[in-house]
């Protein structure tokens, strides 16, 4: 075999690889002298088929064979003996002269082809002590606990049939069917439905024109849908609801007790305001997390600079680009919509896609150092995960995901990286500060 560096500039590299026809022919032969003695051609005993007769028939799929088995071993072998990293599946050419690719699978020419690639770029890890993190932290008071209790028991409501008018607060049950220019339109009718005047859950305006109705009526409420309404074909429209009002009942009064929180399945109103705490905190606690991280991978970011794989920034900004491009798509919006412009954006997700690469690599080259593992009870966990969000289609989602490598490398990979970040700050210099519920909840302009 000859191997040939015929280019080396900056991260991208460039092999030719040549190995003999002699080379390949032995190959082939051997395989073939194995074929020879399990193979059943009429006419002939087996063990018995003349070695020429099986090279006529076999020869050109068995040098296909080899071929694709040359490629991914002589591949790994010269990027093992070159002690380097491709940054991504490294590319493979070979002749496409139809002629020339007929005289190597006859064994007649040399074969040859090239691998191209850009390497793992080689860079120090900085020193985790020079990490400084700021956790912020938010402390559940007894008035937010109170607050949730009282929405929880809101929302558990009882309501009383009254006789007269409905009134703000209120539930109506009715019947309605939306039309617009005079035609319904799909997801627009309801039977039965509950609405709590004042709860804002209808489209606005609607709620509205229904105080005063009573049982028995039927009345028509005239809306317009939003502009930035989520169903596209409805956005801005007006539309005209038939409704036919059954029902007007009060609220009974609220009571926030040991009662309510059976009916939760709780021993009693003590333990539900652990619950709701435990709750308030772990909210609070995913998002502590999330500005923790945040900062850690700002710092990491800053603090390590160099030459990023052409190939793998444009792939991620590939990904990006296009979810992005999905979302205004479905949304019905452009990018004037959002206050910039498409130049504005793409400069924007390149500095992001440039930064994830970076990211990504460091993580790696950290975890790799640590020996940081994923184990398979956890991919398992993450596994479930997933199917538990396709009810009626588990078996289905798991069997996609045990069927696709890269969609299991999918969930792999976060677990990875929350377990190398979780190494990072066991050694970084990390601090508690109090802030107030507004200032953890405020959101970053642009995802990590």
């Amino acid at each position: 075999m000859q191997v040939t560096e015929t280019l080396n500039e900056g991260l991208k590299r460039e092999i030719t690889v040549q190995i003999a026809s002699a080379d390949m022919i032995k190959l082939r032969d051997e395989r073939l002298h194995d074929l020879k003695d399990k193979v059943k051609i009429n006419g002939f005993r087996p063990g018995k088929v003349p070695f020429s007769h099986v090279t006529k028939l076999y020869g050109k799929s068995a040098m296909g064979e080899i071929v694709n088995e040359t490629i991914d071993e002589k591949t790994k072998a010269v990027l093992a003996e070159r002690s380097e990293k491709a940054a991504q599946q490294p590319k493979i050419a070979m002749t496409e002269d139809e002629a020339e690719a007929e005289e190597i699978l006859s064994g007649n020419k040399d074969f040859e082809f090239k691998i191209s690639y850009e390497i793992v770029p080689p860079f120090e890890v900085a020193k985790f002590d020079k990490l400084k993190i700021e956790r912020p932290i938010v402390d559940v008071s007894d008035d937010e606990i109170n607050e949730q209790i009282e929405r929880i028991a809101d929302n558990n409501r009882t309501y009383e049939t009254k006789k007269g008018k409905a009134a703000d607060k209120d539930r109506v049950t009715m019947d309605y069917v939306g039309k617009i220019d005079g035609e319904p339109f799909e997801g627009g009718a309801d039977n039965g439905a509950n609405l709590v005047l004042g709860s804002n859950t209808f489209i606005p305006g609607f709620e509205e024109q229904l105080i005063g109705t009573k049982a028995g009526d039927e009345t028509q409420v005239n809306v317009k849908f939003p502009d930035e309404y989520g169903a596209a074909h409805l956005a801005g429209k007006d539309a005209v609801f038939d409704v036919t009002v059954h029902e007007v009942a009060k609220p009974a009064k609220l009571e926030i007790n040991d009662e309510l929180a059976k009916t939760l399945g709780l021993d009693d109103l003590g333990k539900l305001k652990e619950v709701v705490k435990d709750q308030i905190e772990s909210q609070y606690g995913a998002q502590t997390r999330q500005k923790v991280k945040r900062q850690l991978l700002d710092q990491l970011d800053e603090l390590h600079q160099f030459d990023l794989p052409e190939g793998m920034v444009e792939q991620e900004f590939n990904n990006i680009w296009g979810q992005i491009a999905q979302d205004l798509e479905q949304a019905g919006k452009t990018f004037e919509d959002e206050d910039t412009t498409e130049e504005k954006a793409r400069e924007d997700y390149s500095k992001l896609a440039k930064r994830r690469v970076r990211l990504g690599l460091v993580l790696a080259e950290i975890g790799e150092e640590a020996k940081v593992e994923v184990t398979e009870s956890e991919l398992q966990q993450a596994l479930m995960r997933q199917v538990q969000q396709y009810p009626g289609q588990e078996q289905q989602v798991y069997e996609f995901f045990r069927n696709n490598p890269d969609a299991i490398g999918g969930l792999r990979a976060p677990l990875f990286e929350e377990k190398v970040v979780d190494h990072i700050l066991e050694q970084a210099t990390v601090t508690d500060k109090v802030v107030s519920k507004e200032e953890l909840m405020e959101d970053d302009e642009l995802p990590i």
